[in-house]
C-alpha cells in the first residue's frame, strides 16, 4: 500500500510557486535528539508558527542526554506538540501542503517518534510525506531570515557546529528551480568535519569538568567574558589532510584532484584534555567539588548571574576564557580557510554553536574584513526546531521529491558527499 498522494499533486508540485502549489503551507516535525519541535512555514520563507518542547532540565540531572528518556519524552509531547504549532499558525491540517520530519542524523529511538507520527499523519491527511536531513535544516534555518545578499550567492560556505556535529558544507544553488522556490534549491559536499568530539560536545564536557552547569555552551560564554582568553595558550594539531572530495570544484577548474594539501577537518578532544590536564597540574580539584555543590543547591541561578560568576575564581575564569578563544579561533580560521580556498561567495553558521556571542562576533569581524558576506540564524532557530525542517522541505516539495512509505530513521545520516 502507498502512501496516499497520487500523480495529481506531484504533478502539481513540478508548476512552481503561484502555479497550483496550493497554499504553500508545509507542517516540520524534529524529534532528533531531545527537544520535541513542529512549526508551520510558508513557501521555505515565512514561519507563522515554532513551538519547541525542551528536555533541557530533565536530562541536566544526568550531564546529557539519556536517549531512552529522551524517546519517552518525544512520545509524551509530539502531539500536544503538533497540535499547539497548529493553532498558533491559525491553520487548519487540510490547508496543509505538506508534512516534513527529520528523518537523521540522530538517536535512533527518538527520530521514530516523530517519523512515525509523521507518517501517519500523511496518510492520515492524505499529504505527501517529506523527509529532511536535520543537518540540511540547520542551514536552512540561516537561508530563511539572512535576505538575498547570502541566500542567493550561487556558492556558500556553511558551518554547521552544535551538540553532535562539526562540519563544513559546500552548498550550491542548482537548477531552475532556483527561481521557482523562495529558499532555493541546493547541493552539498562536505568538505570538512571533526574526527572525533563536536565542539558543542566539547563544551559540554569541559563545562561539566569544570563543575559548571548541562548545556555547556550558555555557562561557558557568559563567563568567558570575566576572564583573561590569552591566559592559557592552547594549540590544535595539524591533521593529516584526506584525499579531495569528490564532487567539489576548486576555483581553478584545471586543478588536478589531490590527495595532500590543507586539511579542513576538525578535532576537539585534544583541547579537552588539555583542560583536564591544567586541572590537574594547578590541583583545581577542590573548588570545583565546592562549584558543583553549590550550583546544585542553586538550580535557580543562571550562567550571567552574579552569583554563578561568584563561585569561579579568576583562575577559572581565564581558562574558560582560553578554552573558548581557542576553539572559536579554530572554527573560524577553517571555516574561512575553506571558503578561500573553494571561492565561496558567502558564509552561513548554524548549529546551537551559532548562538555563541563571540563566535558571532569574531566571524562578523573577519566577515567584513574580508568583504565577505556571513550569516546566522536568529537565536530561537540556533537550537534544534521545527521551522529549519519545513524550510528545507519547501524545495523537496516543489520538485515533487517525496519520502516513500518504507521511510524510517537514519542514525547516521549523511548530507552530501563525503
Amino acid at each position: 500500500m502507498s502512501l496516499p498522494y497520487d500523480k495529481e499533486m506531484r504533478d502539481l508540485s513540478q508548476d512552481g510557486k503561484g502555479s497550483g502549489l496550493g497554499s504553500g503551507l508545509i507542517l516540520g516535525i524534529e524529534s532528533s535528539c531531545d527537544e520535541t519541535a513542529a512549526a508551520v512555514v510558508h513557501a521555505g520563507t515565512g514561519a507563522l508558527s515554532n513551538v519547541v518542547a525542551s528536555q533541557m532540565d530533565l536530562h541536566a540531572n544526568y550531564g546529557g542526554v539519556v536517549p531512552e528518556l529522551a524517546s519517552r519524552e518525544h512520545l509524551r509531547n509530539v502531539v500536544p506538540v503538533v497540535r499547539a504549532a497548529m493553532e498558533q499558525a491559525g491553520v487548519s491540517f487540510e490547508e496543509l501542503d505538506a508534512i516534513a520530519v527529520t528523518e537523521g542524523p540522530g538517536l535512533a529511538g527518538a527520530l521514530l517518534v516523530g517519523i512515525t507520527y509523521a507518517k501517519a499523519l500523511s496518510f492520515g491527511l492524505g499529504k505527501p510525506l517529506i523527509g529532511v536531513n536535520h543537518l540540511e535544516g540547520h542551514i536552512h534555518a540561516v537561508l530563511m531570515e539572512a535576505g538575498k545578499q547570502v541566500s542567493e550567492s550561487a556558492k556558500l560556505l556553511a558551518l554547521v557546529v552544535s551538540g553532535g556535529h562539526t562540519h563544513l558544507y559546500l552548498a550550491e544553488q542548482a537548477g531552475d528551480l532556483a527561481e521557482k522556490s523562495a529558499a532555493g534549491v541546493w547541493r552539498y559536499c562536505n568538505v570538512g568535519r571533526t574526527v572525533d568530539d563536536a565542539a558543542g560536545e566539547a563544551y559540554d564536557k569541559v563545562a561539566k569538568l569544570l563543575g559548571l552547569g548541562y548545556p555547556g555552551g550558555p555557562w561557558i560564554d557568559a563567563l568567558s567574558r570575566r576572564g583573561n582568553p590569552h591566559a592559557v595558550p592552547f594549540r590544535f594539531a595539524q591533521i593529516k589532510p584526506r584525499a579531495h572530495r569528490e564532487g567539489v570544484s576548486l576555483p581553478n577548474k584545471k586543478a588536478p584532484a589531490r590527495s595532500s594539501g590543507p586539511s579542513f577537518d576538525f578535532s576537539f578532544s585534544g583541547i579537552k584534555t588539555a583542560v583536564l590536564r591544567y586541572v590537574e597540574t594547578h590541583h583545581m580539584r577542590e573548588s570545583i567539588e565546592a562549584r558543583r555543590r553549590a550550583l546544585a543547591e542553586h538550580s535557580e541561578w543562571r550562567p550571567g548571574s552574579d552569583e554563578a560568576a561568584a563561585l569561579c575564581d579568576q583562575q577559572t575564569l581565564d581558562l574558560i576564557a582560553s578554552f573558548q578563544y581557542a576553539v572559536v579561533g579554530n572554527l573560524l580560521r577553517q571555516a574561512f580557510a575553506a571558503a578561500e580556498m573553494y571561492g565561496a561567495e558567502g558564509i552561513v553558521v548554524s548549529g546551537g554553536v551559532a548562538a555563541n556571542s563571540e563566535l558571532r562576533r569574531r566571524f562578523q569581524s573577519e566577515a567584513d574584513r574580508r568583504g565577505l558576506p556571513v550569516a546566522f540564524p536568529s537565536l530561537a532557530l540556533s537550537t534544534d526546531n521545527a521551522a529549519m525542517i519545513a524550510a528545507a522541505a519547501w524545495p523537496k516539495f516543489v520538485s515533487g521529491e517525496f519520502a516513500p512509505e518504507t521511510l524510517g530513521a537514519t542514525p547516521q545520516l549523511r548530507l552530501g558527499g563525503k
